[in-house]
């Protein structure tokens, strides 16, 4: 092809790639509307697959009028309430049952002391619609308020439900602008441009928007479930690894250009140069999130495709829309920093020279030193409190917590909170009876009936979510055959069985996935597996830092039962990440002839400040979840982000760097790599005779 055919293909191809980004998203804007329609966050979406107080609620929503709405209204007066209150209770009580279908007439229970009255409110109303249900609760709440000192409080499942459902809520938009204003934020620093800073965030909300439509896509092909976790989780991982990826790839592209002419030609070797290492990269990442489909509770697994699709969205909106757009923007897009053709980058002393210095020198002391630090960090897992309780699953407290909370101080005998028990029609008046003669069981009625199942209310002696309750409901297991035992209680015992089985599970898989991929990008078998025990080691001690804070400083009750699972699924694939960078840029280098420990050197000086900048992209777009109002959220998103700044400026700078330093050419066996290159043979002229 002549020159004049070879420039009209450089003019037309990012125009092509530009036509077909705009034909993609005219088909997935329809779909990416929708997604709002089938996001679901009912206690079945975050409950295990199959425990028996999933199976409870999926049966509840078979009975007349679907699954139940159960609150308690809750008067209380701490110096006892007057006649004057007890009146009022009645009135707003009665309201509430003119306006609404309720299974039954409330009843007032009064506390001992005198200074509490509750009222168990069912209604079936609202079925299965969770805007019903939402609209229901904020109704109830409308009715019954506080007055003239007496403390008038909604509390119960349904209302615990509802203050949750606004926490996820406040995913779909807090969370997408203050990701954006973090990632922009970050990028004006790191690339000290007027327009550079905007593509790559342009073209990741374009990736994200895109993610909405295929995630869409799925729930309709392949019933995978959508809930405000998910998609928060989704919307983070598009814009913090595809900034990674676009900081990687520009900065390539910006050495190129000091070497090649032609944008569109710097762009091709950009491309061949890092590609490779950003599609491992995503690669790993979207492994080890598919490895959560082998999880059985519901959320995590549907975390895993959602968090599959933004990686590959971005990935592939980077790898193609980014690069055209750069390609006709030309150099003049760095401005004031152009890279002139030709041109040497100034020479400077850089941090990342100086840590690969001492990492050089004296490479084994290093090594044992950050090895100690680690180890001693993750000590802190011992100060990790507890599995968290309903009551302290919120940052602030919402007015259900608060109702629970004084319904446990005014009823210490009893629990305001039922243990539902779903049980065959035929059996239920026995059910009934077994039930009663249990230990811990202070009464139990029978209440709806539909499709050959009855639905029992027990009501334990203990308080909710106590050990003497958890006793009463394994009791139940144990006696009642061939019913399944249920409610709020009977929930977070399965979620924490069912978490510790996962970590099992997952675990395992996630590090075969990863390894699989380092193996086959880097051709060797120590280099892998020095990763891999560095991003474990890293989980370990984030892990462990949270232990130091979660309780003393940020006055966490308790743990969520799934941290440990979810953030090592992602510390472990997302930090994987940066290795890939650094060792791909190091076996470039030793390809190209470097000696180990230079090639370590080299790779780190050229690839540091670009991980670096990754590292603080990726830890301030999950530390964006520290800002939501559940704590499980808080917590994993504190975790994640220090994760991910102890690999970025610790594991990946000094630890990594120095172990191939320590290891020569040993890191790359047993590939041929590993062998040290023979002499060419010397040729002898023949003597001249």
């Amino acid at each position: 092809m002549g020159a004049g055919g070879k420039t009209s293909r450089r003019r037309a191809v990012p125009w092509v790639v530009l036509a077909l980004w705009i034909g993609v998203l005219a088909v997935a804007s329809p779909f990416a509307a929708k997604l709002a329609d089938v996001q679901r966050d009912r206690v079945t979406d975050y409950l295990p697959a199959n425990a028996d107080s999933t199976r409870v609620a999926e049966l509840q929503s078979r009975l007349p009028g679907g699954e139940s709405t159960e609150l308690v209204l809750v008067y209380h007066r701490d110096g006892g309430l007057t006649r004057a209150d007890r009146e009022t209770a009645e009135r707003q009580v009665g309201r509430i049952a003119g306006e609404h279908e309720l299974t039954a007439t409330p009843q007032g229970v009064p506390s001992r002391d005198g200074t509490t009255l509750m009222y168990p409110v069912i209604s079936n109303e609202p079925g299965d619609d969770e805007d019903k249900r939402s609209a229901f609760v904020d109704d109830v709440r409308e009715t019954a308020r506080s007055t003239d000192g007496l403390t008038v409080e909604v509390g119960g499942p349904g209302a615990v439900t509802r203050d949750a459902k606004k926490v996820y809520d406040s995913l779909d938009g807090p969370l997408l602008y203050t990701t954006v204003a973090v990632v922009a934020v970050l990028l004006i620093l790191i690339y000290r441009s007027p327009v550079l800073w905007l593509i790559p965030l342009v073209v990741a909300g374009i990736a994200d928007y895109l993610s909405m439509g295929v995630a869409y896509g799925l729930n309709q092909a392949f019933g995978t479930a959508i809930s405000g976790a998910s998609t928060g989780i989704m919307t983070i991982l598009v814009f913090g690894a595809g900034t990674d990826y676009a900081l990687l790839l520009v900065s390539r592209y910006r050495e190129e250009l000091r070497r090649i002419e032609r944008p569109y030609d710097a762009m091709k070797a950009a491309l061949r140069g890092c590609g490779p290492a950003v599609i491992a990269s995503s690669g790993t990442v979207a492994a080890g999130l598919l490895c959560l489909l082998a999880a059985d509770l519901n959320s995590n697994r549907g975390m895993g495709p959602l968090g599959t699709v933004g990686v590959l969205c971005a990935l592939i909106a980077m790898l193609t829309l980014l690069p055209a757009i750069l390609v006709l923007l030309g150099r003049r897009v760095f401005w004031p920093l152009v890279p002139a053709f030709g041109s040497t980058p100034k020479e400077r002393r850089s941090l990342f020279a100086a840590m690969g210095g001492s990492a050089g020198r004296r490479p084994v002391t290093v090594l044992v030193s950050g090895a100690v630090a680690l180890g001693a960090l993750a000590l802190g897992t011992l100060n990790l409190p507890g599995d968290l309780k309903q009551e302290d699953s919120f940052v602030d407290r919402p007015e259900s917590v608060s109702a629970l909370l004084t319904l446990a101080d005014a009823y210490p005998e009893r629990s305001s909170q039922p243990i539902t028990v779903m049980t065959p029609a035929d059996r239920a008046d026995a059910t009934v009876q077994a039930a009663t003669a249990t230990e811990g069981v202070e009464s139990a009625r029978i209440g709806r009936t539909a499709e050959g199942w009855t639905e029992v209310s027990v009501t334990a002696s203990a308080p909710p979510q106590s050990a003497a309750e958890t006793r009463t409901i394994e009791a139940l297991r144990d006696t009642l055959d061939g019913s399944y035992v249920g409610g709020p209680s009977a929930q977070q015992i399965d979620l924490e069985k069912t978490n510790a089985r996962d970590q099992r599970v997952v675990v395992p898989l996630v590090l075969l996935s990863v390894l699989l991929i380092l193996i086959a990008l880097l051709r060797s078998l120590v280099a892998p597996l020095m990763l891999v025990a560095a991003v474990v080691a890293v989980w370990a001690a984030s892990l462990g830092i949270g232990g130091l804070v979660f309780g003393p400083l940020f006055g966490f009750e308790g743990t969520d039962p799934g941290l440990g699972l979810l953030s090592f699924v992602f510390l472990v694939a997302l930090g994987v990440d940066y290795g890939i960078f650094l060792m791909h840029r190091m076996r470039e280098e030793s390809l190209g002839g470097a000696e180990p420990a230079a090639a370590a050197l080299t790779a780190l000086r050229t690839t540091g400040g670009v991980i670096a900048s990754a590292g603080l992209v990726l830890a301030a777009t999950f530390a964006v979840l520290m800002n939501m109002g559940l704590v499980s959220l808080v917590q994993l998103g504190f975790v994640i982000a220090v994760g991910v700044l102890l690999d970025t400026f610790l594991v990946r700078t000094y630890l990594v760097t120095s172990a191939s330093v320590a290891l020569g050419r040993t890191v790359w066996w047993p590939g041929r790599m590993a062998k040290a290159p023979q002499p060419a043979p010397v040729v002898r002229e023949p003597e001249r005779v």
